[in-house]
């Protein structure tokens, strides 16, 4: 465990933050990041082993905002957030050298933020990513149908080369729009349940997945382009059908 004193700065050029700068040192290389918050920021520690930035602050606000610009040669690009031990959904615009994040999140007194570097190209673990969408659903990652579709995940679609292609495949394109979808849905509550219930004919026809054996990739494919076949017929075939249907009647 790395623990780095931070460079306390001044207020921000319009007044509006704390600006503080500090600096991480690691294999011989020192990183620095820059703060800008109504938040103090007490403290930091930055673990290399779990690729996680913490940091401890103190607030006198219910609604908190901060930024961060982060190098990504410290923990990449693609980050998962805590605050105060539950996952959050936050806002991050990376560009080729620097991750800028924008936190957002609510709690007078003390509060404790980690960020933690994953990535989502090479490792099982990182192409797993999170369900955020399903989580937001659900309010909760221990959720029944956030567990299951974990479980399909990391029992079966990541234990055969096409399986785990697909996943690699499926975040690159879920994780450009879900963070979006998750923070509306927390934003409102009509929103929310219509996302509910859109999603639950799918994660109906998953679940099946979960009962099966796909433990080769003959099956793997088979199962895969069923279920597929199936949310197709669901969300698009249906709705056609329904469509044509009621061109007919008027």
């Amino acid at each position: 465990m790395l623990v780095v004193n931070p460079a306390f700065g001044l207020l921000s050029e319009d007044g509006t933050g704390l600006v503080k700068h500090f600096d991480i040192r690691v294999d011989g290389n020192t990183f620095e990041i820059f703060t800008a918050s109504n938040y103090d920021i007490e403290d930091h520690e930055f673990d290399k082993d779990e690729k996680r930035l913490t940091f401890f602050i103190n607030s006198s606000l219910e609604n908190n905002l901060g930024e961060i610009l982060l190098p990504n040669e410290l923990l990449g690009d693609n980050f998962t957030f805590y605050v105060n031990n539950v996952e959050s959904i936050q806002n991050v615009k990376p560009s080729e050298k620097i991750s800028f994040i924008t936190l957002n999140f609510t709690g007078i007194g003390d509060n404790k933020i980690d960020i933690i570097g994953t990535e989502i190209t090479d490792t099982l673990d990182s192409q797993g990513g999170g369900c955020l969408i399903a989580t937001a659903t659900f309010d909760s990652e221990m959720s029944e149908q956030v567990q299951q579709l974990r479980e399909l995940r990391d029992n079966s679609l990541l234990q055969t080369k096409s399986g785990t292609a697909f996943v690699k495949s499926f975040n690159q394109f879920y994780y450009s729009f879900s963070p979006l979808i998750a923070d509306y849905e927390r934003e409102n509550i009509l929103f929310k349940e219509a996302v509910k219930i859109t999603i639950t004919p799918m994660l109906l026809s998953l679940s099946i997945l979960n009962s099966v054996d796909m433990n080769s990739e003959q099956t793997v494919l088979g199962y895969g382009i069923g279920i597929i076949s199936l949310n197709a017929m669901m969300y698009l075939g249906l709705p056609i059908l329904g469509i044509v249907s009621l061109r007919k009647i008027f």
